[in-house]
């Protein structure tokens, strides 16, 4: 992998392709190698860059509690670093929250925003404390049990929760842990697509056990421009069970 120093810290990422810059930006508890197998299938066309968000893969922890305007500032300084001013972005469930974050930060930097099983809503008070005591229950034990768990309400598919799980099983658990805090604490993106005139990529499985498909019909319905990819039957994890559908919708943002 690649990696810079961005805002004081490791940020790892691999780079790869030309044509339009498209940033990938991973869920929780994953890193960036989710969305390996679109690299083949968008690298003639874009300029990929796919991160490892901080705490995660091979990118440097926070020192401190963060949130996702600190998250989206550090993919802007890889932008930075990389000499690019504007690019699309898409995130895949936190990384969505990411994008959104980027959205509301640096509007004029976007050339495209994606999101992946992901959703708009702030966390319900109850959704928000739960996030605070797996943190603490993460940094007690480890991240075995979020691996053991999650793999399963990921995807349905056998063989991808192995592999999901292993990866899981590699990152840390500050990582986790710092993540749970910063998406309990982001905030409603409700009012950001209000006069939005770029591109809108919205990715979801009809199987998603972790955000309804719902949300991402309910933004539909609130931004009719946008495009919608709605895959039968898959779960929260598109590009791995579905990667030719995922990377034929995210030409939208091209």
């Amino acid at each position: 992998m690649n990696a810079l120093m961005i805002n004081g810290r490791k940020l790892a990422y691999e780079r790869s392709g030309s044509g339009t810059p498209l940033v990938l930006l991973h869920g929780y508890p994953l890193d960036h190698s989710i969305w390996e197998p679109l690299i083949p299938r968008l690298e003639k066309e874009t300029d990929l860059i796919l991160p490892d968000l901080p705490g995660f893969g091979s990118s440097q922890p926070f020192e401190a509690n963060y949130n996702m305007a600190d998250l989206a500032a550090d993919v802007a300084g890889l932008l930075d670093a990389l000499h690019i001013q504007r690019a699309a972005i898409a995130g895949h469930s936190m990384g969505g929250y990411v994008a959104l974050a980027f959205l509301r930060a640096y509007p004029k930097r976007l050339l495209g925003l994606g999101l992946v099983s992901s959703q708009i809503l702030a966390d319900a008070p109850e959704r928000k404390a739960g996030r605070y005591i797996d943190a603490e229950s993460i940094l007690a034990h480890g991240v075995r049990e979020v691996a053991d768990g999650m793999s399963m309400k990921l995807t349905a598919n056998p063989d991808l929760q192995g592999w999901i799980r292993g990866l899981i099983l590699r990152q840390r658990p500050v990582g986790l842990a710092g993540a749970l805090r910063a998406m309990a604490e982001r905030p409603d993106s409700s009012d950001q697509f209000s006069g939005l005139n770029i591109p809108l990529c919205l990715i979801h499985g009809t199987a998603d056990e972790l955000i309804p498909v719902e949300r991402a019909r309910s933004l539909k319905a609130a931004v009719p421009a946008a495009h919608f990819t709605e895959i039968p039957a898959a779960g929260h994890m598109p590009m791995l069970e579905t990667p030719r559908e995922t990377a034929e919708a995210l030409r939208a943002l091209l």
